[in-house]
This record gives C-alpha cells, sequence and structure tokens, in this order.
C-alpha cells in the first residue's frame, strides 16, 4: 500500500528537490530498498540506460567540463560505440531538446569531443540546427551587445554577457563538410558560448564576482519559486485524490 502523501512529507520532497537543484545532493539511485550514491561513471551509464536516446549532464564541477578539449577525429567514436557523426550529433540534439535548451556541448555531457550542436528554435533562424565539429572562430564583429545567458550546465542562474553582434566561423557538419559562414544575432551568441565550452571556459567566467553572487541570489529566488510551484501542484493532487 502507497505511503499516504502529507503536507510534512510534501515539504520533505521539495527540499531535497531545492538540495538536487543546488548540487547539494547528487542523484541517487534505488536498489533493494537502500539509497546509494553511485559515481559519475555509473551515474552516466545509469541515466544511459534510463534513457538511451540521450545524454545525461555532468555537474558544473566535473573536471571534464573544465578541460581544453582535444580536436575531433572520426576514429573517437569508436571508444564509445557510437557509430558515426550523424548517430552522435542526433543524440546530442535529443540532449539538448530534453533538456530545454538552444546549445549543447559534448564535455557538457562528459563526452570528449570537440563538438557541439545549436538551433532548433522556431524563432531563430526557423529552427535551423547546426552539429559542429572542431568549430572555429576566424573573425567577430567590432560592435557588441549586452544579453541576458543562461547555460544548461547551471540551471537556474542567468547572467548579462557582452559579445559580438557577428562572427565568422568555420567548422564540419555530420556529414564531414566544411562549413564557413557569418552568423549574426542569437546565432553568433550560441556559438560563441557552446565555443567556450571547448576551450574549457563557462560562462561565469565572464562575469566579476559581484555579478556572479548576485545573479546566484536571483537563482536562489528560482529555485525557491520553482519549489514553491512544485508544492502548490502536490497539494492540488493530494486534494484532488481525497
Amino acid at each position: 500500500m502507497a505511503e499516504k502523501l502529507t503536507p510534512a512529507k510534501i515539504e520533505e520532497a521539495a527540499k531535497h528537490y531545492e538540495n538536487i537543484t543546488s548540487g547539494k545532493t547528487p542523484i541517487l539511485e534505488k536498489d533493494k530498498g537502500l539509497l546509494k550514491e553511485p559515481n559519475i561513471n555509473d551515474m552516466h551509464k545509469y541515466l544511459k540506460k534510463k534513457d538511451s536516446t540521450s545524454y545525461p549532464l555532468i555537474p558544473p564541477t566535473d573536471p571534464r567540463l573544465l578541460m581544453r578539449i582535444a580536436p575531433y577525429t572520426d576514429d573517437m567514436l569508436k571508444e564509445f560505440k557510437i557509430e558515426d557523426r550523424k548517430e552522435l550529433s542526433k543524440k546530442m540534439y535529443a540532449s539538448m531538446v530534453k533538456y530545454g535548451g538552444i546549445g549543447l556541448s559534448a564535455n557538457q555531457v562528459g563526452l570528449p569531443f570537440r563538438m557541439f550542436v545549436m538551433g532548433g528554435h522556431p524563432q531563430i533562424e526557423d529552427g535551423k540546427v547546426r552539429n559542429c565539429f572542431n568549430p572555429l572562430v576566424n573573425d567577430v564583429s567590432p560592435e557588441t551587445v549586452v544579453m541576458k545567458e543562461g547555460c544548461l550546465s547551471f540551471p537556474f542562474l542567468f547572467l548579462s554577457i557582452k559579445r559580438p553582434k557577428w562572427v565568422n566561423v568555420k567548422y564540419t557538419d555530420e556529414n564531414g563538410e566544411t562549413i564557413d559562414e557569418y552568423l549574426h544575432g542569437m546565432s553568433a551568441r550560441i556559438f560563441q558560448h557552446e565555443n567556450e565550452h571547448m576551450n574549457g571556459y563557462v560562462f561565469t567566467d565572464l562575469v566579476s564576482k559581484m555579478k556572479l553572487d548576485r545573479a546566484k541570489k536571483a537563482q536562489s529566488k528560482l529555485v525557491k519559486q520553482t519549489i514553491r510551484t512544485q508544492q502548490q501542484r502536490l497539494r492540488n493532487e493530494v486534494k484532488i485524490k481525497v
């Protein structure tokens, strides 16, 4: 028989959710009635079993996210049992969509590939998707624009970042073809953001400590607001069941 869902249990679940989103509590796996903490590799394998169509995000403190990535070659895929660029690109795109992003780098999901996927939003170039292998920024505009950015590795954290309005970029796509193009607006911003991941940088490196601390306070408020929304939803479900 299922345990009765009481307000106290709702509060406990909400607190647990807050700890997970803040990184205080790792994702746990239930095993024979006990909770055990898997290491990062175990967690990666476990979550892949849960959803074989996408990759799990790694924590922002994971060293793999903070290291410069070596140039990509196709023979790297064999070690990870990935058939080709197209399979990797498809799974990366599915992961990006799953987490609600418009850009995702391979090292954000623990893969050592100099590659990222971007796009898919209907209001940005009609949803055009780019799979970028060995990306390069060749030139940037002298004009800059400040906009708020988020990052899938830092849920609920938003920072105002100054970036060039346009960039000239070069990369190879999922078919191995070389692309040389100019990107403007949001596409230029996304490419720059993801390309920084290739070199071991994250967007928190681009702002002052004061601005980061202020953003973290706003992040905390967003987390609490989300928790309250979840609490209310659970309470409503309890009322309906009663």
